[in-house]
């Protein structure tokens, strides 16, 4: 179709448009309200168009405009006002003028046949007439206010020339449409215009940017709720025909006032809005104006573990249309992308709060290790690793396994209760001061009763909670599940305390450096056989006035305790036994320079019940932190076997006998081990250890039985993890010794 461009000062015009001559010729057509239409319409004219335009182009577009407010259901309701200031309208800015209406109405009506609203008929727009048109982004076109012929002749528009079509093809079929716009982003990234619809409200979209899910929805959401009403040139203008005194700022016509313009701001930003922390991100080929590549990518940890997929954006997508994820601030990420060579990422960085961007080349990244890209994709590498590597795979495995069982996990920790068997852990919990870095600390403390009625007990466990306050930490009291005398250590005690350990470091991202355990009356006689026989759990440990019965303190070699009794506390002996255990730890530290840290406190005087003087044991064991990898081990096996003992494994769980004593210790890259150890001994290595990227020599009671490198793996760190959620304990090499 040949279509009737009007310029604004053509030669051989008339010297001013016959105005009265268009609300006449309107008045015979279309009666009163075409008449009041005309006369709408050309008070709102710019001075020039009354100059330049005909009384037929005039008509011609108000007639086909009341043809389309009687043919599409959605235009027939349109109040008068919206369909004068809205849908009449021949032009959006200042583009030349020109008869577009019959076109984009030959053009428009197949595609909005199915529609039942204005929503519906202007998403069905956004879609298909673009691509009808022949029409999309690019940065190449002459100017950004085109009218629809200049930009067809291009095939090309940028976000204000798109808004012009979409707006003028709304118009086309009935729908109230503008323009809407700022001049500059409150982030000072740029300009940006859209487009807004009515159906018995205003809706957004982009302009040739369809969204499947519909209208109000776009790139530039986070921009525009940023917007400042009160600030001019961040604030958001939508275009009107109505003059009430405010003008579009046109950034390509800076100072005109041609166009009317609505202040809309507070549609997109009612007050006060809080920056969400995200990154937007481009990637690039060369310093070109529109050097941009379509590369998928993702948004990972630092380990390399995959959290948010994304794509960049080029071609036809606006400038400032980039991709976008969301980070938390002070958070450790890599960006990790998928070119045509192969997986590369950025080194890692911190997310900021508020918005960031990075422009990113090929010159700015790396392989990606094929070990990590082998395990982010569920897959365990069999090569060996490097020490660093080994490293990066182990927060990479943790974070893998923390995602895989935190649900369950989580159920148990909402529910505080862990089941075993026929037996139930159930506990109450307090959180002390503000979290670390690392993680909160976690106190386990253990109450008194035993034997006793389980109403007693229950009395004692509530009494528990409140007992203890430590300064930094979540407070755990739990709950025995038995009510028997020995109450915390059956063997079901055990793993129940490992399981609640483990759920808080895969929720709650406890430090599991900075797990304590204590207890008072049978509680105590609890920590007296569980923290040595747990002590590779423990960062140290307190008894308060508790009967150890047949325990060993050999197994606290490594943990650091402390006892607290009564004087007078002569019941079962407490008293003498607890000097006696002192006296014991004093001749083992003595002995083993090194081990066997420990306090004790015999309150002169006083009885069973302390008068909470045993408080003191908190700050105490605040100070201490575990160690993982302690270069001496003493694995006393109690009438409870375990089969993983610090950095050493027995595979098979029935070789584990009552009374097994093992004493493990490195030097340089020597192990030595003495004692009952079995066949088949695991040990379970790291570079906090030794060095692994140097022969590891074993000698079992006076015996060379190994000398070999161990490689690191990607299993070794797996395995140890599933087996226990503990990255600070976990292994990154195995070596199975004869």
């Amino acid at each position: 179709m040949k279509w009737l461009i009007l310029p604004f000062l053509g030669a051989g015009l008339a010297c001013a448009a016959p105005v009265d001559d268009f609300i006449a010729k309107a008045r015979e057509l279309h009666g009163e309200a075409g008449m009041k239409a005309a006369t709408f319409l050309v008070e709102g004219m710019p001075e020039k168009d009354r100059e330049a335009l005909t009384a037929d182009f005039l008509t011609n577009n108000l007639d086909l405009a009341f043809k389309a407010r009687a043919e599409f259901p959605w235009a027939k309701d349109v109040p008068e006002a919206l369909f004068f200031n809205d849908v009449l309208p021949y032009a959006v800015f200042d583009e030349t003028r020109e008869s577009w209406r019959a076109d984009f109405l030959e053009r428009a009506r197949p595609m909005v046949k199915d529609a039942k609203t204005a929503s519906e008929a202007a998403h069905a727009l956004n879609r298909e007439f673009f691509k009808a048109y022949e029409v999309h982004y690019n940065t190449g076109r002459k100017r950004p206010n085109q009218s629809p012929s200049e930009s067809k002749e291009l095939g090309m528009a940028t976000c204000t020339g798109l808004s012009i079509i979409l707006v003028d093809a709304c118009r086309a079929v009935g729908i109230p449409a503008r323009a809407v716009g700022t001049p500059l982003w409150a982030n000072e990234r740029g300009n940006h215009t859209w487009v807004e619809i009515w159906d018995g409200g205003w809706h957004f979209t982009g302009a040739d940017e369809f969204d499947e899910k519909g209208l109000d929805r776009g790139w530039f959401v986070n921009d525009a709720a940023q917007a400042k009403a009160d600030v001019p040139k961040h604030a958001i203008y939508a275009t009107s025909w109505k003059k009430d005194g405010l003008s579009f700022p046109m950034v390509w016509a800076p100072g005109s006032e041609a166009v009317a313009a609505v202040n809309v701001t507070g549609r997109y930003a009612a007050g006060p809005v809080a920056v969400k922390p995200a990154l937007a991100i481009r990637f690039l080929d060369g310093d070109a104006k529109d050097a941009r590549q379509v590369v998928k990518g993702w948004l990972t940890t630092a380990a390399g573990r995959r959290l948010e997929a994304f794509e960049t954006k080029a071609g036809t997508a606006d400038l400032n249309d980039r991709a976008w994820v969301p980070v938390t601030p002070g958070a450790r990420y890599r960006l990790q992308f998928e070119l045509p060579e192969g997986a590369f990422e950025t080194d890692a960085f911190a997310g900021e709060a508020g918005e960031g961007e990075r422009d990113l080349r090929r010159s700015d990244l790396r392989p990606v290790p094929p070990a990590i890209l082998g395990m982010s994709g569920g897959q365990t590498p069999a090569g060996p690793l490097t020490k660093d590597e080994a490293a990066r795979a182990g927060a990479l495995a943790f974070e893998m396994q923390v995602e895989a069982q935190r649900d369950a996990r989580a159920i148990e920790l909402n529910d505080k209760v862990i089941a075993f068997g026929d037996k139930k852990l159930r506990w109450m919990e307090k959180t002390f001061g503000d979290e670390p870095a690392g993680g909160h600390s976690l106190w386990i403390s253990m109450h008194g009763g035993g034997g006793a009625p389980a109403a007693v007990n229950d009395q004692q466990w509530q009494n528990q909670i409140r007992l203890y306050e430590p300064k930094e930490g979540i407070y755990v009291a739990p709950r025995a599940p038995t009510d028997t005398w020995n109450l915390w250590h059956e063997a079901h005690i055990d793993p129940m305390f490992q399981r609640l350990i483990g759920d808080y470091v895969a929720v709650r991202g406890v430090n599991p450096d900075k797990v304590y355990i204590m207890g008072y009356s049978a509680g105590g006689d609890g920590v007296w056989q569980l923290a040595p026989r747990m002590a590779d759990r423990f960062a140290a440990a307190a008894m308060m006035a508790g009967h150890p019965n047949d325990a060993s303190l050999l197994g606290l070699r490594n943990l650091p305790f402390a006892i607290f009794m009564g004087g007078a506390d002569a019941a079962y002996d407490r008293n003498k036994i607890a000097a006696a255990k002192t006296a014991e730890l004093d001749q083992l530290e003595k002995d083993d320079p090194g081990g066997y840290v420990h306090m004790s406190r015999i309150y002169e005087g006083l009885p069973h019940w302390m008068n909470r003087k045993d408080a003191e044991a908190l700050p105490w064991m605040a100070g201490y932190t575990r160690n993982s990898w302690p270069k001496k081990i003493v694995w006393f096996q109690d009438d409870v076997t375990h089969d993983r003992f610090y950095w050493l494994k027995i595979p098979d769980k029935n070789a584990a006998k009552a009374g097994q004593k093992i004493v493990a210790t490195v030097a340089g890259q020597t192990i030595r081990l003495d004692g009952d150890v079995p066949a088949g001994m695991e040990l379970r290595l790291s570079d906090d250890l030794l060095d692994l990227d140097q022969a590891v020599t074993v000698i079992v009671n006076g015996k060379q039985v190994a000398s070999a490198k161990v490689p690191r793996t990607a299993g070794a760190i797996v395995d140890s993890l599933k087996q226990r959620l503990d990255l600070p304990a976990a292994a990154s090499a195995v070596m199975v010794l004869p």
